[in-house]
């Protein structure tokens, strides 16, 4: 009897690494494909196992987009420092027709399709500050991304719906770098604020309990050179670095929901911590918190009265099961 039961679990373990597919992309001609898009294209539509793209070490140039029917699909890389996607493009850019291209061409990745995971890669836009310019843009259910780097300048990262989980990622920009609807976990990452400006702009819904919550991470931001005020000498200590100040987030939407907690947060974040968004009736509807950080960055003191330090039983509440569990439970760990 034990036998057989042993045998059973064998047979199944060996059916599910079988039903996975793995598919080579190399800018080189040595894998399957040449470009990420190609092997994008040969995934079956709506299967029901998940096919991983190994992307060799390399600069993969140009927009990606993972339909809606190309679900299960995880991009894979050796490491993020070698494996690269990039892209230059602004919403703001011309498209064939003469009309800006919008978000959708104005996007480095775009994942349209749920269950969508990936690890050791670099997403990236390259076109600065020249208006929104998204390194990459989440749209399905169940996401995860893992040892990942994201940069940009402004809407870096767009969560739009959904359930996202980040693990020990990097993440930098400057004008609302993590920006949507979706709840997301960040768990362990760093984000780093160029030049200042806001950290995230939630657009969560009214009815959805959580929206972004940033477990364990670190907050840092850039050092720049100080620019003295006019022109002429240059003062006594002009030549020193300055850490231009952020906030932690702005409301995109009035009942944006934005969380951190055990996170160390950096000098660079204003003492008030968060912004209106030149709108007195969002401080009614925001719910931003924060628990337990620490680092230059976390004193309270003079944060603003309508932001909150969450209570220990509200704290309680923040485990990534309950999180993103939803009506399916999942659990991205």
């Amino acid at each position: 009897m034990r036998f057989a039961v042993m045998a059973a679990v064998l047979f199944v373990s060996s059916t599910c690494l079988a039903a996975e597919k793995t598919i080579t992309v190399a800018g080189d001609g040595s894998g399957d494909f040449k470009t990420i898009q190609e092997a994008v294209a040969a995934v079956p539509d709506h299967s029901a196992d998940r096919t991983i793209l190994h992307l060799k070490p390399g600069t993969y140039q140009g927009q990606v987009i993972v339909p809606k029917e190309k679900q299960k699909v995880s991009f894979e890389g050796d490491d993020a420092k070698t494996t690269i996607i990039t892209f230059d493009k602004t919403i703001n850019d011309l498209g064939p027709d003469g009309k800006p291209v919008t978000i959708a061409g104005g996007t480095a990745v775009i994942v349209e399709a749920p269950d969508f995971a990936a690890s050791n890669i670099t997403f990236q836009n390259t076109a600065g500050d020249h208006g929104q310019a998204l390194a990459l843009r989440l749209n399905g259910d169940r996401e995860v991304i893992r040892n990942c780097r994201l940069l940009g300048w402004q809407d870096t990262l767009l969560c739009w719906t959904g359930r996202d989980y980040f693990k020990d990622c990097y993440i930098e920009g400057r004008v609302d770098f993590i920006y949507g609807g979706a709840t997301a976990v960040f768990d362990h990452c760093e984000i780093h604020s160029k030049n200042g400006g806001h950290v995230t702009a939630a657009s969560t819904p009214k009815d959805q309990p959580f929206g972004f919550v940033f477990l364990h991470c670190t907050l840092t931001g850039d050092d720049v050179p100080w620019k003295p005020p006019t022109t002429g000498p240059l003062p006594p200590g002009s030549n020193v670095k300055r850490t231009p100040m952020a906030d932690l987030g702005r409301p995109w939407r009035p009942y944006a929901a934005v969380a951190y907690l055990y996170c160390d947060i950096g000098s660079h974040i204003k003492p008030e911590g968060w912004n209106n968004w030149r709108n007195p009736a969002n401080e009614q509807t925001a719910r931003y918190s924060e628990y337990k950080c620490t680092g230059p960055g976390a004193d309270r003191s003079k944060r603003f009265a309508w932001t909150k330090e969450l209570t220990d039983e509200e704290a309680a509440k923040y485990t990534i099961a309950n999180i993103l569990g939803g009506q399916d439970g999942w659990n991205p760990q």
